[in-house]
């Protein structure tokens, strides 16, 4: 708890020198290298103790306190509400701040610049909600550390329990003398030089236009690597398994809406996985090679490797055998910002360059319900939002078809679709036949980037928001009626295709380079979609689906409340091959 930086550090203000006094150029040299955050003075950290500092001292380890704590969606509202904190954040970045109230000015430049000072850890436990990684300002002192390639110092947080706060620790990194400089890494970990300078580019711009932002599909070894980092075990080939025609299937599942809503006669439920003909797990399946040699009669509601649909970044690296290396019509376009980042900037600046619009949004992995995901057109911190988890960046889509609300005006919505894969070779995909519709609660506009109800339509998880439901047979004739020239068979017949297309290149290429054709798996996936405006190749206005997600073992809740028999016309599509009498339509 000792703060002691101060007998041993000060903060100096660097004097830009006129240009006619006579300058050592090593001196100057080391300006050109030292680039400062912010635009206000430029400040340096040097050491002071007249002693310098051993690195084997263990006296030789200092603290330095965040001065601000935040996670991104909140950055604006505290700026705008916590007393002082504006002002401290404004001088600190060096952004000219007059008066007391915080005004929209100085708020807005405080999230442009807080980029190049802000630093993120995550907790380790918790729910999913309170692991969405934590970002943070250092106080004054260590705010003022500039960057070097060969930093004097190394610092990182430190969560200290009995407190319940959280630190940074510095230490030198090797003996310093009186008058040195305190410098650390920015990009401390990164050994190429490549990627150095990108993630440098907020402090050190640079320009990537040389680039090329093609991103062709990773290598196969890509995909070896997924599967072993998944520690899924592939199975054993098997011949399809025949059963007798009026045979009763036992069911092992742990999913309570199953065990509420399946009434069909020809499954019972037990409690014994060892006699099961069917597993209808929640969690993910892992070990098909024993189960393939022990019991392949036994089916399971999973694919092996269906995590290539699952996983945002498979999706994209997936979906470029439908579209080439940019992608298919309808996928945003996509990066993974931990292999694609140089492509990723290069295609920010030449879209910049050309005045187009550059709105992207930046989701992690696997995280799902809208969590840790930032709307933004600021390049610095989507190359900030890296090093907090692992995530991929998607054009945002700045022309969203809308759906006139009366209460709130023309708003963004979106449509999920439950599709069932009966097999994957030959592909057999079906689609239910009722279809859901999530609704923003604000008008759209493409500013305000931060505002969860205008951008987004996951509402069903906040307990504070209201949650609009429009069952798909009042949506229909309401969208008709707003688009008389789009009728929705002809919307849906051109989302059927991108869902065909999407199962198609998933399935093409075997286990682990696509999803495995194991003869007993059979799965449900909830397709997340958006519809924009785009120009046909003959020139015509068109609404062209954009798939945002696919989901594993979706909740089913809504289905089941509005439509008792979902789960027994998902069970006799897929496990007794009958749906005659079944809410579902074929889509290949």
């Amino acid at each position: 708890q000792i703060f002691d930086a101060g007998d041993y550090f000060g903060i100096m203000q660097v004097e830009e020198v006129d240009e006619e006094e006579e300058v050592d150029e090593e001196m100057e040299e080391q300006f050109k290298k030292k680039p400062n955050p912010g635009n206000g003075p430029c400040f340096k950290v040097i050491v002071t103790n007249e002693n310098g500092l051993q690195a084997s001292n263990p006296n030789s380890v200092f603290l330095i306190d965040h001065a601000w704590t935040y996670r991104a969606e909140h950055a604006r509202h505290q700026l705008r509400h916590v007393p002082g904190l504006l002002h401290r954040m404004a001088n600190l970045m060096g952004i000219p701040f007059h008066g007391e109230d915080p005004d929209q000015g100085s708020i807005q430049q405080v999230l442009q610049e807080m980029w190049k000072y802000s630093q993120t850890y995550q907790l380790s436990q918790g729910t999913a909600e309170e692991k969405v990684p934590v970002w943070y300002i250092m106080d004054e002192f260590g705010s003022r550390i500039q960057h070097s390639d060969q930093p004097s110092f190394a610092a990182a947080p430190l969560f200290y329990m009995p407190q319940q706060i959280a630190y940074t620790i510095l230490w030198p990194l090797r003996d310093l003398e009186t008058g040195d400089e305190v410098t650390r890494d920015y990009a401390h970990g990164e050994t190429d030089r490549l990627i150095r300078r990108c993630v440098l580019l907020p402090w050190v711009p640079t320009e990537l236009l040389d680039v090329s932002c093609s991103t062709p599909e990773p290598p196969d070894e890509h995909y070896q690597a997924i599967l072993a980092e998944n520690k899924e075990k592939l199975p054993v080939a098997i011949n399809p398994p025949v059963y007798a025609k009026d045979k009763v299937f036992k069911v092992f599942t742990d999913i309570q809406q199953v065990l509420n809503n399946l009434t069909h006669p020809r499954f019972v439920f037990t409690d014994n996985e060892g006699e099961a003909d069917i597993l209808y797990n929640f969690s993910h399946f892992k070990d098909y090679r024993k189960l393939s040699e022990e019991r392949p009669e036994v089916m399971v509601n999973q694919f092996p490797c269906e995590n290539l649909l699952t996983v945002k970044d498979c999706l994209a690296s997936i979906a470029r055998r439908a579209g080439g290396p940019d992608g298919p019509r309808w996928l945003p376009r996509t990066f993974n910002l931990q292999t694609e980042l140089p492509q990723f900037i290069s295609c920010f600046q030449q879209r910049d360059r050309r005045g187009e619009d550059n709105h992207w949004i930046c989701k992690p992995w696997n995280l799902a319900r809208s969590l840790d995901t930032h709307i933004t057109n600021n390049l610095n911190s989507i190359i900030r939002h890296r090093e907090s988890s692992p995530k991929v960046v998607c054009k945002y889509i700045e022309e969203p078809v809308l759906f006139e609300r009366e209460d709130a005006g023309p708003v963004k919505f979106d449509v999920r679709y439950v599709v069932l894969l009966r097999s994957a070779r030959p592909l057999r995909l079906y689609s239910y036949d009722v279809f859901w519709l999530r609704f923003s609660n604000r008008a759209f506009s493409l500013d305000d980037l931060d505002d969860y109800e205008k951008h987004f339509t996951v509402m069903n998880y906040a307990p504070s928001v209201t949650l609009k439901q429009v069952h798909c047979e009042d949506f229909i004739p309401l969208f008709e009626k707003q688009y008389p020239e789009y009728p929705w068979t002809t919307v849906q017949a051109s989302i059927f295709k991108a869902f065909a297309e999407l199962f198609q290149v998933a399935t093409s290429k075997p286990a682990p380079l696509g999803i495995c054709d194991y003869p007993s798996s059979r799965a449900i996936y909830a397709i997340d979609l958006m519809l924009k405006w785009d120009t046909s190749r003959d020139g015509k206005r068109i609404m062209q689906p954009q798939i945002l997600e696919v989901n594993f073992n979706p909740d089913c809740d809504r289905a089941c409340k509005y439509h008792p028999t979902f789960f027994n016309d998902v069970f006799s599509t897929l496990f007794l091959d009958e749906t005659d009498n079944c809410h579902v339509t074929r889509i290949v």
